[in-house]
C-alpha cells in the first residue's frame, strides 16, 4: 500500500523557501497548510512547493463567525481559495461545536457541492471547538451524513472525553472506518499534545494512538487506497512550555520528523 507523509506549516518561523527545502530533505511528500487570500503571496508559495516537488494538502481552520450566514460565506471563500491551488485534497475544521446539526450540515453541503464541482476531495477534521469535536457527536454526523470522510485527529477526543476512549468503542470504530487522512499528534486525557512522545511516561497513550492508526492503515490497505498522514505536533502553546520563560519543553520540528520516521518504519518497513 501507499502512505504519504506531510509536514505541517503550522508553527514554521523560517522563510518559506527554506522551510520547503527542509521538508523535502527530511523525506516528506508534501506540506499541509492554509493559503493566503492575497494572490501574489499565494502563488509564490505554490511555486516554491512545486520547485521542491512537494504536494499540497489545503487546510481550512478559519472557523470564527458565530452567525451562520457570515460563517458560510467565509467558509466558501476560503475553500475556493484553496481549490484554486489544485491541492491533493482539502482538510477542513468544519463548523462550530455550538452550531446545531442542521447549521453544521449547511457547511458540509457547501463542501460537498464544491468537491463535486471541482473534483477535489474535501474531508473534515475531528477537532475541539468544531462540528466533530467529540466521538459521540461525530458518530451522529457520520450516521446521518454517510458521505462524510474524516481527518482523524483523535488527540482532541482524548481531551474532550478525558479518557483514552475505552468507553467510546462504537463511535471510534465508525470514525476509523471513514478515515482517509490522519493527524498523528498524540494527545492524552488532560491535553491535546504530550510534551514529548519519545518519553517513556507516555507509552500507554502512544500505544493507544498507534492502535487507532494501525486500524486506519489496515482499512486503507484492504480498500486499496492511499492513506495520508500529517505529523501535526504543534508549537507553543500546544507544545507545553516552561512557566515564566515560555520556553517549549521540546522541539516541534524534531518531534514531527521523529513521528514520520517512526511511522514509516512501522508501516512501510523503512529503516
Amino acid at each position: 500500500m501507499e502512505i504519504k507523509f506531510y509536514a505541517p506549516e503550522w508553527g514554521n518561523t523560517l522563510p518559506f523557501e527554506l522551510f520547503c527545502e527542509n521538508v523535502k530533505a527530511a523525506g516528506y511528500n508534501g506540506v499541509e497548510m492554509a493559503l493566503p487570500l492575497e494572490e501574489k503571496e499565494k502563488q509564490k508559495m505554490i511555486d516554491l512547493l512545486e520547485a521542491n516537488e512537494l504536494e499540497l494538502i489545503g487546510q481550512y481552520w478559519q472557523s470564527f463567525e458565530s452567525d451562520l450566514d457570515l460563517h458560510a460565506k467565509s467558509y466558501e471563500l476560503y475553500l475556493r481559495n484553496l481549490i484554486s491551488a489544485r491541492p491533493v485534497f482539502i482538510n477542513c475544521q468544519t463548523g462550530k461545536d455550538y452550531f446545531t446539526f442542521e447549521q453544521n450540515r449547511v457547511l458540509f453541503e457547501i463542501a460537498g457541492r464544491l468537491s463535486k464541482e471541482f473534483n477535489i476531495p474535501i474531508v473534515h477534521e475531528t477537532h475541539r471547538g468544531k462540528s466533530l469535536y467529540a466521538a459521540h457527536v461525530t458518530q451522529m454526523y457520520l450516521t446521518l451524513i454517510p458521505e462524510l470522510q474524516l481527518t482523524l485527529d483523535i488527540s482532541h477526543w482524548c481531551t474532550v472525553h478525558e479518557s483514552l476512549l475505552h468507553d467510546q468503542t462504537e463511535a471510534v470504530d465508525l470514525a476509523i472506518s471513514r478515515t482517509v487522512h490522519i493527524h498523528s499528534r498524540v494527545g492524552h486525557p488532560e491535553g491535546p499534545q504530550v510534551n514529548d512522545p519519545r518519553a517513556p511516561e507516555w507509552r500507554e497513550v502512544m500505544e493507544a494512538h498507534l492502535s487507532w492508526w494501525d486500524r486506519a492503515v489496515s482499512n486503507s490497505k484492504e480498500n486499496g487506497k492511499v492513506l495520508t498522514i500529517t505529523t501535526e505536533f504543534g508549537p507553543a502553546a500546544y507544545m507545553p512550555v516552561m512557566p515564566y520563560t515560555q520556553i517549549p519543553l521540546a522541539n516541534q520540528w524534531d518531534i514531527n520528523v521523529f513521528m514520520m520516521k517512526m511511522l514509516k518504519k512501522r508501516y512501510l518497513q523503512e529503516s
